[in-house]
């Protein structure tokens, strides 16, 4: 019998699914305080959740973990954000992982790293996120479904 972690017990309990079901997303951060509050709110919410906090890291945990989503900032030590989501794209084992850019700065960018291979763009001060989570919660629900992922039930239906 598989034993499971308190945090596995709890985020299968809120999603309503079967474990090994829920949406695993990897967080790539380098800011403690808004990596540890946007964990938490994303496994509330349902997630199965991993992290980095920076970029060689988050490309050993994609090759190790397989998640089915990432959310990546753009300012990271050791690798930028752009040569991770290059990088990932170029490697077969984690080319097909949807990576969403999850960062502060402006969408200017936002052509060319859906160029690089991005399939979607959250700008962090949009969201609010010093007010709750919820704003950042929907629009993340929203990419994660047409990416044809599981949408946690906690999240609510649209």
């Amino acid at each position: 019998m598989r034993r499971m972690t308190a945090h596995t017990e709890i985020t299968t309990r809120l999603a309503g699914n079967e474990l090994g079901r829920m949406t695993k997303i990897l967080l790539v951060d380098d800011s403690k305080f808004l990596r540890l509050a946007t964990e938490r709110a994303l496994a509330r919410a349902g997630y199965d959740v991993c992290t980095a906090t920076d970029g060689e890291h988050a490309l050993e945990l994609a090759r190790e973990k397989g998640p089915d989503l990432i959310l990546l900032d753009m300012l990271l030590p050791k690798m930028t954000g752009p040569e991770v989501l290059k990088a990932l794209k170029n490697d077969p084992v984690t080319a097909g992982i949807a990576v969403v850019v999850f960062t502060g700065l402006s969408q200017k960018n936002a052509a060319r790293l859906e160029k690089d291979g991005a399939c979607a763009f959250l700008e962090k001060t949009e969201l609010g996120l010093d007010k709750g989570c919820d704003a950042f919660l929907a629009a993340l629900a929203d990419i994660v479904r047409k990416q044809k992922l599981e949408v946690p039930r906690a999240v609510g239906v649209k």
